[in-house]
């Protein structure tokens, strides 16, 4: 007789547990929308490579009366910075890049100086991993220095070119010896133009040929795939999100000069590639690179620099507002879930994006989460209660 202790799971409870992991899931979302936090979203949650929940509610477009889809594209914001680091890091997999080379090799006209004065070495993993010193405008006041040299966060329409943008960095004094601290910051914008030199051609083409292409993700990338499905931009306000303004400008803190944004960028071929912010998808898309990630990186990526993606390089580096984080090559990693007060597994990843996005890979769990909506900063990883819901609804059981 068998004891049912050591039973496996049946198909029943199985799918018990989906079910109220999909209840649990939906009150979540139909909260959010009720409440007005959200206008629309779509939400993908894999797990052992079998979705679990795949949902689009809410609008596209509100005003309009167009209901959420799940193959809308979004506007993808730090989603992007996924995408980019995977292309670099395929690149080193090719050794045409490496880790801990100083950046100068391929971008040598890329020189910042340390806070003082003295000349500065950045390698592609400090990049990576944003320990380089750099910053972005965002978490500045209005009279800090990227400001004052106007460089671009990589989400405005501005009239000049990534080069332009990088040399208005580079003329702005490091916030620290790289490898030092922990910033977020434009260190992708400046890996996407390595990325660019060493592969030869322009970063649209790189991430292309080196990701999206080879994993059929065809809706990524830096234009507008399909103009209808893209969704309108809507910020948080009261009684309701309103829609975003082209251009506009979204409050962070009072302190901080708030995040320069302008939906128009995505349908202007003129804008510079930002690896950092300025790609477009689907949910779908980025629940696939997840997965492949996940499962072990092919066919872009050997398993060991998965491993490495997937580490903490940060060391007992403070990672501001996040306690319990650190930050691996990419997107930040999970080191104390008490610390966190989260319910993910030691060792999840997790990023997101300014215009509403949220994702996390548990790998202990085998779970992949995306949650993509169109209204910022409400379902932003960080930045509102909706991504916050969502983790502690999924990762209940």
């Amino acid at each position: 007789m068998t004891s049912s202790f050591f039973s496996s799971p049946t198909t029943s409870s199985i799918a018990d547990d989906q079910r109220r992991l999909v209840r649990r899931v939906d009150s979540v979302i139909d909260a959010a929308l009720a409440d007005k936090r959200l206008v629309g979203a779509v939400v993908l949650i894999s797990r052992d490579g079998a979705m679990l929940q795949r949902r689009a509610a809410g609008f596209a477009d509100r005003e309009a009366g167009q209901a959420m889809r799940e193959d809308a594209l979004f506007r993808l914001a730090s989603v992007s910075k996924l995408f980019v680091s995977v292309a670099a890091l395929v690149l080193v997999a090719q050794q045409r890049l490496v880790l801990d080379a100083a950046i100068d090799e391929w971008l040598p006209d890329f020189r910042p100086r340390l806070p003082d004065g003295g000349p500065a070495r950045i390698t592609l993993r400090q990049l990576l991993s944003h320990t380089a010193g750099l910053n972005y405008g965002f978490l500045e006041p209005k009279s800090g220095p990227y400001h004052q040299a106007g460089i671009s966060d990589g989400m405005d329409r501005v009239g000049f070119s990534l080069a332009e943008n990088l040399r208005r960095l580079a003329s702005v004094p490091l916030l620290f010896t790289p490898g030092t601290a922990w910033n977020y910051s434009l260190a992708t914008d400046v890996l996407g133009a390595v990325v660019a030199a060493a592969f030869g051609a322009a970063l649209p083409d790189a991430v292309r040929k080196l990701v999206t292409q080879p994993l059929g993700l065809a809706e990524s990338g830096f234009t507008v795939a399909d103009p209808p499905r893209l969704t309108a931009a809507y910020a948080s306000d009261s009684p309701a999100p309103r829609r975003m303004r082209q251009p506009d400008l979204i409050d962070m803190a009072p302190e901080m000069a708030g995040i320069a944004m302008d939906p128009a960028r995505a349908f202007d071929p003129s804008a510079f590639p930002s690896g950092g912010a300025g790609m477009i998808g689907t949910a779908g898309d980025t629940l696939r690179l997840l997965e492949t990630l996940r499962n072990g990186g092919a066919p872009v990526l050997p398993r060991e620099l998965v491993t490495e993606m997937a580490r903490v390089q940060t060391g007992d580096l403070e990672i501001p507002d996040w306690p319990g984080w650190g930050f691996g090559l990419g997107f930040s990693v999970l080191k104390d879930p008490v610390a966190a007060t989260t319910r993910e597994s030691p060792g999840t990843w997790r990023w997101g994006g300014a215009y509403g996005h949220s994702w996390f890979v548990d790998p202990l769990r085998n779970l992949s989460v995306v949650a993509f909506t169109n209204t910022a900063l409400e379902g932003m990883s960080g930045g509102g209660l909706f991504p916050q819901a969502l983790c502690r609804a999924v990762c209940a059981d």
